[in-house]
């Protein structure tokens, strides 16, 4: 496919220009606000000078005779505070009310008066609408002592055409306001779903690191457990039988390379860049129980498997079997000390349920507890993502050893 030139680009949209537009302005009058309230006032103030000097006032004035320095105040007087219109509207509006009174009682009916309009609006927009009443109260007064003082048009004329302007400046006040409230409101819901989409990527971070880190413990320990049993015993046999030593060789090198190949697909997950790559060896199942007991067994463990019933677990519950055996097994070759023997039975269920108890007949029991690792742990969060239960300790007296027990139940439909 081509690559889009410039000139194969639809031309921009008005509206999507003058949104831009708007949020650069707006942009800029956050960053300087200062500079933005000067030049608002200062176009105001030129605009009441240019409508005082130039007798622009006089077309809408009652009385042409109001002095020039009165003239001067007021048109200063009502341009001068919108600096202050974002800051303090409610104070400015007072403030502009003796103005207002004087200009209505003079005639002089600067059109500058309107710019209280604008302080209606800044009260619509950042103050508790209650405040408008005493605003139109504020703006209204003025109409009636020119009313009164001047006597010219009629009273609901007058009256309805500046109710008419100062309502049409709160609702612009209220509409800015509501569209800012529901902008402000979705920018919030925006972060906060962002912090939220951070935070159960993180859980899912914490959760797979769990994840590797019981699968690593499960791999090393084992294996570890099982070549360190070879070496015992390739170490006892070097001096009396060189050949059982040379088989004890070459069973701790076959156990390091398959716990090598582990780790390596094991690590492959951790490295985003190969993820695609990463070897998919399946996770192993109650098919894989033969070679890790055979595992043991050229350890100097000897166990007996007994299974009852038909197998018929999914996936994720043979991995759960296996890693509760093999960890239960490499327990068993760290602390069951020598002599011992080991016994694994599993009994299938329907629906996939199944009892997995495996015993030995070391030197378990209250005199010599198993250490807390993260084997333990690890076993019983397995068993708790299917609902099971697991149960470790001592046989009860007078057995010797040491009794793992699993039990996955039926396996519900979703």
């Amino acid at each position: 496919m081509d690559p889009v030139t410039t000139e194969d680009r639809a031309p921009e949209p008005l509206t999507e220009y003058a949104h831009r537009l708007t949020r650069r302005v707006r942009a800029f009058d956050r960053r300087h606000p200062l500079l933005w309230d000067l030049h608002f006032a200062g176009f105001w103030v030129t605009a009441a000078l240019i409508d005082h000097l130039g007798d622009g006032w006089r077309h809408n004035a009652h009385s042409q005779d109001v002095p020039g320095w009165l003239l001067l105040t007021l048109s200063l007087g009502f341009s001068l505070p919108l600096l202050w219109r974002r800051t303090h509207p409610g104070t400015v509006l007072a403030a502009l009310a003796p103005l207002a009174l004087a200009n209505a009682w003079t005639g002089a009916a600067l059109q500058a008066s309107l710019l209280q309009l604008v302080l209606v609006y800044h009260l619509a927009l950042r103050r508790p609408l209650r405040h408008l009443w005493w605003a139109t109260a504020l703006f209204l007064a003025p109409v009636l002592v020119s009313i009164l003082r001047h006597g010219e048009g009629s009273w609901d004329q007058q009256i309805g055409s500046q109710l008419m302007s100062v309502t049409v400046a709160a609702l612009i006040g209220v509409t800015v306001r509501t569209r800012r409230n529901h902008t402000e409101a979705l920018e919030d819901r925006a972060r906060r779903l962002e912090r939220e989409r951070d935070q159960q990527a993180q859980l899912a971070t914490a959760a797979e690191r769990a994840r590797i880190a019981r699968e690593m413990h499960d791999i090393i320990g084992h294996n570890l457990s099982v070549i360190t049993g070879l070496a015992d015993g390739g170490r006892y046999a070097a001096g009396k039988s060189p050949e059982r030593a040379a088989q004890a060789l070459d069973a701790i090198a076959t156990t390091s390379r398959q716990a090598l190949t582990e780790l390596r697909r094991l690590l492959d997950v951790l490295r985003e860049e190969e993820r695609q790559q990463a070897d998919l060896t399946p996770q192993p199942g109650l098919t894989d129980l033969a070679p890790l007991l055979d595992g043991v067994r050229s350890a100097g463990l000897p166990v007996r498997l007994t299974s009852h019933g038909t197998p018929t677990l999914p996936p994720g519950r043979q991995l759960t079997v296996y890693r509760v055996v093999q960890e239960a097994l490499t327990n068993t070759l760290k602390h069951a000390g020598p002599g011992a023997t080991a016994e694994i039975d599993l009994a299938y269920g329907d629906k996939a349920a199944v009892t997995a108890t495996i015993t030995d007949t070391g030197t378990g029991g209250p005199p010599d507890p198993r250490p807390a690792g993260r084997g333990l742990p690890g076993m019983r969060e397995r068993t708790t993502l299917y609902g099971g239960t697991l149960e470790a300790g001592p046989r009860p007296h007078p057995e010797r050893g040491w009794r793992v027990r699993l039990h996955l139940p039926e396996e519900t439909p979703q």
